[in-house]
Parts: C-alpha cells; sequence; structure tokens
C-alpha cells in the first residue's frame, strides 16, 4: 500500500510540476492576486468628491468646509451655487455627497444650539455614500462644540482601521482553498478525459489509496502556498501576527484538507476538465459569500447562517484573523478547528464512495 500511494503522489505531483500552464495557473495567480486584490479590493472611502452649498459663510461653517477639505477621504470640494446647481452636480455623478449649510448655521453654533446641516447622498452608491455620510457627520458633530456629546472611540486590534490587516489574511485563506479546489477537482476529471482513468480500473489500487494520492499533492501546495501568503502579509504588508504560527498552520491543514474533499467529489462526478472548472466555480462562490468575508454573517437571515456552519471557509476566516490581530487562544481555535475537521471527513468519505462506484 505504501508503494502504490508514493507512487501515486508522485505521479500527481509531476503531472502538474512538469506542465508549464499548470505550474503558470498553480503558483503565479495566488501570488499575483494577493498582491491586487489586497490593494483594489477595500471597503474604505476615498478620494471622494464632495458638493457644499454655503448659504451660511459665517465663522463655524468656513471652519468646517474648511476640516472637510482637509480631511483625508475627500479629494475636491466642489462648491454649489445653489439647491439646484448642487442637485445637477449629484446628478451627474460629479459628486458623492453633497453638504448643505443653511443660513443659520453659525448663529445657531455661536448661540449653543444645535446647528442643522443637511447631507444629500447619490444614493446609486450607496456603500460608499453611507461611509462618506459617517466620515462627514463625526466632522460636522466636532464642529457643534458643547451642544454635541464628547465621543472618545477606540479601535480594538485594530486601532487605526487599516483595510488591509482585515483583507490580507482572508485572501490567504480565500486563494489557498481556490488552488486546491482547482487542483483536486481537475485530477479525477483529468484522468477520465484523457482515458487514463481506465488504468485505475485494472491497478491494485483500492479507493481509498485513490483519493489519498490525488489528496496529499493538493494538500502540500495548497498548504505551502498558504504559508507562503501568510509570509508575505507579515514581511510585506507588515500586518501583525500576534497567535500562535503551530495552530494557524495545523488549521491550515485541516481546513485545506475539507477543500480537497469538496474539490474530489466535484472531481468525481465530472465527466471532463470544463466541467469540473465549473463546478469549482458553482461550489466556490457559495462558499466565499456565506463565509462572513464580504458581509458578516450575524446579518443573514437565521437559515443562511445555519448554512454557513457548513462552510470551512467560515471557521477559516476567524480562525486566520484572530491569529493575525487578536492573538485567538486556543480553546476558540479548537472550537473552529472542529468543524472543518467534520466537514473533511464527510466530503472525503463522499468521494471514496463516489470513487468506489465508478469503479466497479
Amino acid at each position: 500500500m505504501n508503494v502504490r500511494l508514493r507512487a501515486q503522489i508522485i505521479k500527481e505531483l509531476l503531472v502538474f510540476l512538469r506542465d508549464p500552464r499548470a505550474r503558470l495557473v498553480l503558483v503565479g495567480p495566488p501570488l499575483l492576486q494577493l498582491l491586487v486584490f489586497s490593494f483594489a479590493v477595500t471597503l474604505e472611502v476615498r478620494n471622494v468628491d464632495v458638493a457644499v452649498l454655503d448659504e451660511d459663510e459665517g465663522r463655524a461653517s468656513y471652519e468646517l468646509i474648511a476640516r472637510i477639505g482637509a480631511a483625508s477621504f475627500v479629494d475636491e470640494l466642489v462648491p454649489a451655487t445653489g439647491t439646484a446647481d448642487l442637485a445637477r452636480l449629484i446628478d451627474e455623478r460629479k459628486v458623492l455627497v453633497g453638504v448643505h449649510l443653511p443660513p443659520d448655521f453659525s448663529r445657531d453654533v455661536a448661540a449653543g444650539r444645535p446647528a442643522r446641516v443637511q447631507l444629500i447622498v447619490d444614493g446609486r452608491r450607496a456603500n460608499s455614500a453611507q461611509v462618506a455620510v459617517g466620515y462627514l457627520s463625526a466632522l460636522v458633530a466636532d464642529i457643534g462644540g458643547e451642544t454635541e456629546p464628547a465621543v472618545s472611540v477606540r479601535h480594538w486590534f485594530n486601532p487605526n482601521l487599516a483595510y488591509r490587516w482585515f483583507i490580507v489574511p482572508s485572501l490567504s485563506a480565500i486563494l489557498a482553498m481556490l488552488i486546491a479546489l482547482l487542483m483536486t477537482a481537475l485530477s479525477i476529471a483529468r484522468e477520465r478525459e484523457l482515458g487514463t482513468f481506465d488504468q485505475l480500473l485494472v491497478s491494485p489500487a483500492t479507493p481509498l489509496e485513490i483519493v489519498v494520492g490525488k489528496m496529499v499533492p493538493a494538500l502540500i501546495v495548497g498548504a505551502t502556498l498558504a504559508t507562503v501568503m501568510v509570509g508575505a502579509g507579515v514581511l510585506l504588508f507588515r500586518v501583525p501576527f500576534t497567535g500562535s504560527f503551530f495552530l494557524l498552520l495545523l488549521s491550515l491543514v485541516t481546513f485545506i484538507l475539507s477543500v480537497v474533499g469538496v474539490g474530489l467529489v466535484i472531481s468525481s462526478v465530472c465527466q471532463t476538465q470544463q466541467q469540473a472548472i465549473l463546478g469549482v466555480f458553482a461550489a466556490a462562490v457559495p462558499i466565499i459569500l456565506i463565509s462572513g468575508f464580504a458581509t458578516p454573517v450575524e446579518n443573514m437571515p437565521r437559515w443562511l447562517q445555519m448554512v454557513a456552519e457548513a462552510s470551512p471557509l467560515k471557521h477559516m476566516l476567524i480562525i486566520v484573523q484572530g491569529s493575525f490581530l487578536k492573538a485567538l487562544p486556543a480553546s476558540e481555535v479548537l472550537a473552529n478547528l472542529w468543524p472543518m475537521a467534520l466537514i473533511g471527513a464527510v466530503t472525503l468519505s463522499a468521494a471514496v464512495l463516489i470513487v468506489q462506484r465508478r469503479l466497479q
């Protein structure tokens, strides 16, 4: 059995590593995507153009406009001559937000009364507009002086709200998942498409040995790439790593195993590599969407939160983000580790059963 397994594992590694296109697909894109997505995939709002309609022209309005213009998220202040001009600027998408200061703004601030400011947002860009409104509201509240309560905000684990501290650890798990899915999904489908799958029918290898032979190369490649991307996050992007590297590595291996099981199930039921690639796309998109990467799982309907528990990526994101930023304790790591181990046991067992049925 050891000889047969070693032969299959070496054969699978050679198939991918000797093929220049396979090497390019497996190694190049994940590292390139990590570099590109780390800068491009962000929910931060930058370079915002803001229209200002100042009907007050007093000291407080002048100070507020100066603060808005000096804010890091504002690119350009566009003066509006009237309400119609303000509406035109928003309608033509020349600005994201309009600030309307009424004639009594400075008088209300000087008298200690709550000063009114109207913020008009472009609802077609709702997410960015809401974030910009939050920034502007903080500036307006600061101008109010004694009329506004003093609020002190402290952000734990990410004091400066550096979005890259969130995106880089998450991408290391997501990209490793995609590579492991793709590599395993193509394995059996490639054998069947090239006609070499028939040789497995007459080989002494058991279904379990076949699955393990396909699983180990994907595990090695996926875990290696994930480790490289974690190292890039620490050394290149300067994301602080405060947890246990051993627990993170153990979690990565378990995570890749659970993903490999999904890929082998896809590969076992597909006849061609094209079908396998489509199967990977069909499986990966829902896994990512319900993982909490783009939107919090807590915001989803109750039934979808239960479905999200079956996503190995959901548990891995908790571990990898916690390992980087908050020194996630071993108890919480294990609490998210055993669901991934259970998912891997189920998917790998299903792959063995499907392969066994195909060999009969």
